[in-house]
């Protein structure tokens, strides 16, 4: 379980959240609102304050890495630093049959990244993100620039973490995909209020 008391920073809270694990939590709300930035906080990727919990272990007590690893977050914008997708993964065998489940091809992971598209990048990232077995997963805008069936692959690996009892933290515009995969439904008012 994901658990966040009085999480705060410039722009956004104070935030009290619980994520449970094996659940999907969806949050939406106006561009600008500061649902980024919450992603972002939790990761511990901005300067913020609050009590933060992962499995009753809280983040002050752990490094920022293994912090990061447990609670993987996958931007609606991902880096990519290497010139291929294989050179990102530890274990590109695993890594190639999670992008075939999120409809990607083998030749995707040996193809020069600057000729992959928005929702290729989108997906390979989320492979990418899963590779590190995080206990919590949080996504992003994980399929804005997908297809219809593109999104359901998509979504139904994020079925596929949940199964596993990972706690999902959801960002997203769309109110059929939040009506798909919600466990609980949070909007953030603008101010970085949680409701």
């Amino acid at each position: 379980m994901l658990s966040i008391r009085q999480l705060q920073r410039p722009g956004l809270g104070p935030i009290d959240l619980e994520v449970p694990s094996g659940k999907c939590a969806c949050i939406s709300g106006p561009s600008g609102a500061g649902k980024s930035l919450l992603l972002r906080a939790i990761a511990d990727l901005d300067p913020n304050t609050g009590t933060l919990m992962l499995d009753n272990i809280g983040r002050s007590h752990m490094p920022a890495p293994v912090w990061r690893s447990r609670v993987g977050y996958v931007p609606a914008e991902p880096a990519w630093w290497e010139t291929t997708p294989a050179a990102h993964f530890g274990d590109v065998t695993a890594a190639t049959e999670t992008a075939i489940r999120l409809g990607l091809s083998k030749d995707n992971m040996e193809q020069s990244m600057d000729t992959l598209s928005t929702g290729e990048r989108q997906r390979l990232a989320l492979a990418r993100a899963l590779e590190l077995s995080p206990r919590v997963l949080m996504l992003d805008e994980p399929t804005s620039a997908l297809d219809e069936d593109s999104t359901r692959l998509v979504e139904s690996e994020i079925g596929r973490v949940l199964g596993r009892g990972v706690a999902v933290l959801l960002v997203t515009h769309s109110d059929s995909q939040t009506a798909r995969l919600a466990d609980m439904r949070y909007t953030m008012q603008p101010g970085g209020i949680l409701t």
